[in-house]
């Protein structure tokens, strides 16, 4: 049956295969124990890091001088040298009296001896351990005085091995220390790689005498050396001159009976500065602060790859870590700031400006720990420190100023440029996979530059050119359209440039090279550019976009001529019965010639070219068949040109730009008869008309506090005698017929929808009903439903805001034949206060708080009796919250707007009310930003959340451990949880009666401009 018997089962890697007789082991081989010395001995990688040979480029000191170059060297046997030079440096945290330190490397012995004076090891017999306490710390494994976390220390020891190791490595390793306090020194010898030791000889001191001195020769074979190589000497000789850094003027510091010439971290710095310099034709930079008693910074500049020499308690941390991190990451993102700030393209991140910093930090640390016991990368993290290292807003403004900035600016122009020229375009005959484009037939060929490509504006005008070079074929002409308005690249980001689909698909198909020179079309697929956009403003800004778009990259293209052209096609035409057919190219020109016809107007009628699509097909191929006469070539006189353009679009040039816009006259226009169009005119006298419509649609009226699509509603509001509900978007269909309203419906929507809200934040008097679901302060009016469900009609209030008596008062405007909405209403109280005003137009911004009415009807009544206004403050209907003046200045008053929050108890808080226009939605984004389990944040602050929140009032409580509602506290409740925003009367521009912009310093000045008009 033996034969039978099964063996266990087999693993797949023979583990269970009975081993052969040559490679037998017993259990006893196989699973050994070892001591503590052993497994050092054994395993020293794991203690003192490598015992093998390393070669590595680091700074080393030699003829007197920092040098960086490559060295051969064992980290192990440079570890157990750092090991006693730390203790020793340990010593000054311990005993601050302590002022000398003494090194001595003996190449020939293989002799090493660190001495230092201060309070020396207590000669005593420790009495649980039955040993001197000398032997204890010195011989005895995991001994140490750091184990007591619960005291903070800052020095360098912390696991108990330490010196140890120093003497586990060594042939032999002598201690020796006087103990004044008790007249003892201490002196014993160990040898064997601390296997074994002499009897301590124990003898009487002076009570003066307080000292430690270690001396050690180097086990040299665990470290595959025969003697001290001159690599490691001259390493060692470094981390001497770190220690005399670290310590400062207070600690004298030999080395082999020589004074080390460095008494400060900035002598020490230097030492790297004045070596690092010499290959440069200037000094590099040293900017330096002694924040406090813990905390040594100097900082100075690298080429592209970031530098730090960094100590934790005189510990050299060559590989960095949380304390190098901290100083860095303020640096950087102060840095980052100004650059970014003065160009907004480079679009900078932290890790580039670190990469051109040197940091050197000295820092003492409490209890610190490291990723291994090298030491060389400190992992505590920065709310263990101990003590705050802020750097002054002095030390930072001199970082700046250093050349850090012109430098990272040079580097981010060069970046870009490497960046933008991946997206080039060639000169070749074929180019595939651009939706779109339909290319001329000759393009990128030998007659690239009689080709022509036609940039429309959207998809119907491409359908118009389509139509149009089926007159004149597709060899030379090519058309490709634009969707919508191009990107402002002056003014974008170099991220924004990078993905704009567009300008890269421009580049390709007209073969545009980044950063190339042009004067000739020769190396371009197309030699000509014609813009073909509708005759109205929106259409003259996206030609003066394309024309921004190649000054800001190509400025010597805008000089060959013939280049850039544009193609024009009526706004207006006028036939007569007896089929005389006149072509207007702008409306000005067209209201001359209608002034100019007095009375004899009859006979004609009239059709108005709202944009290309309104041409046909027929009249497409009539402008192609006429070609010269609708085409128009732009032409560069001198650098007026240029700056015009950057007028016009550079945000250098606000101040020009309001300057230009105040100085503009009712009634300029570009003058169509003109074959050549300087691009100076084009911007002041076509442009100019688009930046002041910008305005005007983004800007009230200071007079009736109306935009002119909120004027035309109101005007067909009450033309429409709107009392009876209809929906939203019926009504936009209404007031687009009946008001001559030229732009989207989905616009016109949203206009109505806003004026008819009433949810707290938005209108204090909602000139429209809003009958459904018009938004509310969950989502800031965003939560609306789609006009087709929604209806509204016109408020009761409203005719006693506009009273009907006035209508035949007011100059109405006339346009497409019909007379429209008046240039602006007279509301018996001033609308821009009541519900305030909010709006970006070119070259103006505007913001106006919304007051109450009751408060702007006693001023009304006080201006009529003759007497003195009352100032008032905010309001906001609905608000629980409070407003209240935190400054008054010449340019307006600034108020500071709180939310509601109170303590319910040690970790509950009960918030009812958010600042104005603090959406709830928002708000409780921002409470899960800072909630436990939220995986992006490192240290959550609240640990949950309820909300109680309806329609029209907010309630959230939020949960959180008591420490940090105590933390919270001490902050300030209101700060710590954004509950609080300010608002400001210093930005309230408005347009007077005559359509100038004005400046408004308070609600009442414009009231009293109000009153003076309707006077």
């Amino acid at each position: 049956m033996a034969k039978d018997k099964k063996l266990p089962l087999q693993s797949s890697n023979n583990a269970n295969v009975a081993a052969t007789a040559t490679s037998a082991k017993t259990i006893e081989e196989t699973y050994q124990k070892k001591t503590q010395l052993e497994h050092i001995l054994l395993r020293p990688d794991t203690y003192v890091g490598s015992i093998e040979k390393h070669t590595q480029t680091l700074w080393v000191y030699e003829n007197n001088e920092m040098v960086h170059r490559s060295i051969s060297y064992v980290p192990g046997l440079y570890k157990i040298f750092d090991e006693i030079l730390v203790n020793a440096a340990d010593n000054k945290q311990r005993d601050p009296s302590m002022d000398s330190v003494k090194v001595t490397i003996d190449v020939e012995q293989n002799c090493i001896s660190v001495y230092n004076n201060g309070d020396g090891v207590p000669v005593e017999i420790h009495q649980e351990e039955g040993v001197y306490v000398p032997e204890m710390i010195f011989g005895h494994l995991l001994t140490s005085s750091n184990y007591d976390d619960s005291m903070k220390k800052t020095t360098g020891g912390r696991n108990g091995y330490g010196a140890k190791l120093t003497n586990i490595f060594s042939t032999e390793f002598v201690i020796e220390t006087a103990d004044g306090k008790r007249q003892k020194k201490y002196k014993q010898v160990f040898s064997n790689n601390m296997g074994k030791k002499s009897e301590p000889v124990i003898t009487k001191c002076k009570e003066s005498e307080n000292w430690t001195k270690v001396t050690f020769k180097p086990d040299l074979a665990k470290f595959n050396m025969t003697h001290l190589e001159d690599d490691v000497v001259a390493l060692m000789k470094k981390r001497v001159i770190d220690l005399a850094g670290c310590l400062g003027k207070t600690v004298k510091v030999e080395l082999n009976g020589q004074r080390i010439p460095v008494k400060s971290f900035l002598d020490y710095v230097n030492l790297y500065l004045q070596s690092a310099s010499k290959a440069r034709p200037d000094a590099l930079p040293r900017i330096a602060e002694k924040v406090n008693d813990r905390w040594e910074i100097c900082v100075s500049l690298t080429e592209g790859q970031f530098q730090q020499v960094s100590f934790v308690n005189s510990i050299a941390t060559i590989k960095g870590g949380t304390h190098v991190d901290y100083v860095t990451n303020q640096i950087t993102n102060y840095v980052m700031g100004i650059v970014n700030k003065k160009n907004k393209n480079a679009n900078l991140k932290a890790h580039a400006v670190k990469n051109h910093l040197w940091v050197f930090v000295n820092a003492l640390i409490d209890n610190p720990a490291f990723d291994s016991q090298t030491k060389e990368t400190l992992t505590i993290r920065q709310s263990s420190f101990g003590s705050k290292c802020e750097l002054s807003q002095e030390f930072l403004k001199k970082v700046s100023k250093s050349g850090i900035v012109e430098s990272l600016l040079s580097w981010a122009d060069f970046k870009q440029s490497k960046d933008l020229k991946k997206t080039d375009g060639t000169k070749r005959q074929r180019i595939t996979g651009i939706t779109k484009l339909e290319d001329a037939n000759d393009a990128g060929g030998k007659s690239s530059d009689k080709c022509t490509l036609i940039l429309t504006e959207g998809d119907s005008a491409k359908a118009l050119a389509m139509a149009g070079i089926s007159v004149v074929g597709r060899n030379y002409y090519g058309v490709f359209p634009l969707r919508g308005k191009l990107l402002n690249v002056r003014e974008a980001s170099h991220k924004q440039i990078m993905e704009n689909a567009e300008i890269q698909s421009i580049k390709q198909i007209l073969g545009l090279q980044h950063g190339k020179q042009y004067d000739s079309v020769k190396t371009l697929r197309y030699g000509h550019l014609m813009i073909m956009t509708d005759q109205d403003h929106d259409g003259s800004h996206i030609k003066g976009l394309l024309i921004n778009f190649i000054h800001s990259f190509w400025p010597s293209l805008l000089k060959v001529p013939s280049f850039l052209v544009e193609f024009i096609t009526p706004i207006v035409k006028a036939t007569h019965r007896n089929g005389k057919v006149l072509a207007f190219y702008s409306m000005p020109e067209y209201e001359s010639w209608k002034e100019s016809l007095g009375g004899n107007a009859s006979g004609w009628s009239i059709k108005y070219y709202k944009g290309l699509g309104t041409s046909t097909s027929k009249e497409g191929k009539e402008y192609f068949s006429n070609l010269q006469m609708h085409k128009k070539d732009f032409m560069w006189v001198d650098e007026q040109d240029g700056e015009a353009i950057e007028l016009a679009f550079s945000k250098k040039k606000i101040e020009a730009r309001k300057n230009w816009l105040r100085q503009f006259e009712p009634g300029t226009y570009l003058d169509q008869k003109e074959k050549l169009i300087k691009y100076s005119d084009f911007v002041n006298k076509e442009l100019i008309l688009f930046s002041m419509a910008d305005l005007q649609r983004s800007i009230p009226s200071m007079v009736d506090g109306l935009k002119p699509g909120q004027r035309k509603i109101l005007f067909c509001s009450f033309k429409r005698n709107f009392v009876k509900e209809a929906k939203v978007a019926q009504f936009s269909g209404y007031v687009s017929e009946h008001s001559a309203y030229h732009h989207g419906e989905q616009s016109l929507a949203s206009t109505i929808i806003g004026m008819a809200q009433d949810y707290v934040g938005s209108n204090n008097l909602n000139l429209l009903q809003p009958n459904g679901q018009f938004g509310t302060r969950h989502q800031g009016g965003k939560d609306h439903a789609s006009a087709r469900y929604i209806y509204t009609r016109l408020s009761p209030i409203t005719r006693f805001m506009f009273p009907k008596d006035d209508d035949i008062l007011l100059d109405y405007l006339n346009e497409d034949g019909q007379s429209i909405e008046p240039v602006w209403y007279m509301p018996v109280i001033p609308l821009v206060l009541v519900n305030g005003s909010e709006g970006i137009g070119t070259g103006w911004s505007s913001y106006i708080p919304n007051y109450n009415p009751r408060d702007i009807v006693a001023n009304v009544r006080r201006l009529l009796n003759g007497e003195q206004m009352e100032p008032m403050d905010p309001w906001y209907k609905g608000f629980r919250g409070t407003i209240e003046k935190t400054a008054t200045k010449e340019a307006g008053i600034s108020y500071t707007v709180c939310g509601i929050m109170e303590e319910i108890n040690e970790t509950t808080l009960r918030i009812t009310e958010l600042p104005i226009r603090r959406w709830t939605q928002d708000y409780k984004e921002f409470l899960e930003s800072i909630m436990t389990g939220n995986d992006k944040i490192k240290d959550p602050f609240i640990k949950d959340y309820r909300e109680h929140n309806d329609d029209t009032t907010v309630h959230f409580e939020v949960i959180m451990s008591e420490e940090n509602l105590i933390m919270a506290k001490q902050e300030g409740l209101l700060k710590k949880f954004k509950l609080t925003t300010t608002i400001s009367t210093s930005n309230m521009h408005l347009f007077d009666p005559k359509g100038v912009i004005k400046k408004y310093d308070t609600p009442e000045q414009s009231m009293i401009a109000l009153y003076t008009c309707s006077d």
